[in-house]
């Protein structure tokens, strides 16, 4: 991968007090769909808040087509956006239109072209009446969509997935992929679920704060067999951990 490209993290080490959630983390990633696989407790979410600059790391460093997205957050805001597994940590403003505006704003866009924009994103997604709609209004699965047209009115290059689809139900789990697969950004897919990665080209297995392994298809069925193995044991019954 040529320096500036991609996603690299860097030596990426963070902790909270004593508790170590990631420790010496190097990633070069370039390819347009990137999975990160992990059971529950793995860092995952940490991880993806640190590639998506929200998170100062402990030590070391991520660089998004090379902008550092900790120390140059206004880069950042056009580089990277994340969407996380509640929307309702996401979404802070009462109506549709201001949580759309609100990235916009931030990006130095004045108030008339942040509207303009608003109105083409809502557009581009089908959603053109939800312009004054409230926020409270929306289903689970609307204000997940909100989150990724505010996300995408920004036009990142990155869009960082932090779980998006856990808890959602079968149709809406496709009308949003749907939607993923037509934002126009690079993917990087955060998962506990094999099947939510199903097809990306890059896979990376975090465990314990650390990648234990990386490549394609092939590290999702070990995964799954190493979860099944654990499945079969009696790991809730041991306090040592």
């Amino acid at each position: 991968m040529q320096a500036g490209t991609g996603i690299q993290v860097q030596n990426l080490s963070h902790a909270i007090g004593p508790r170590r959630i990631l420790d010496g983390i190097n990633l070069a990633l370039d390819a347009p769909r990137i999975g990160i696989i992990g059971r529950n407790g793995s860092g995952k979410s940490t991880l993806a808040r640190l590639v998506a600059g929200l998170v100062a790391p402990s030590a070391g460093r991520v660089l998004i087509e090379g902008v550092d997205v900790c120390k140059d957050r206004r880069a950042a805001i056009a580089t990277v956006g994340i969407l996380f597994q509640n929307p309702e940590h996401q979404i802070i403003f009462p109506t549709v239109t201001e949580e759309i505006g609100f990235g916009l704003r931030q990006m130095g866009r004045s108030k008339a072209e942040a509207q303009d924009t608003v109105a083409r994103t809502l557009a581009r997604f089908g959603k053109s009446q939800w312009r004054d709609a409230n926020t409270d209004a929306l289903s689970q699965g609307q204000k997940h969509l909100l989150c990724m047209m505010a996300v995408m009115a920004m036009e990142p290059r990155w869009l960082i997935l932090d779980e998006p689809f856990a808890g959602l139900d079968i149709p809406t789990r496709m009308q949003l992929t749907r939607h993923l697969d037509n934002c126009g950004a690079r993917v990087l897919h955060i998962s506990h679920e094999p099947r939510d990665l199903a097809g990306y080209a890059r896979i990376c297995w975090l465990d314990r704060g650390r990648i234990t392994a990386e490549g394609g298809a092939e590290i999702l069925a070990q995964f799954e067999s190493a979860m099944i193995r654990e499945g079969a044991a009696d790991d809730l019954a041991d306090l040592a951990g």
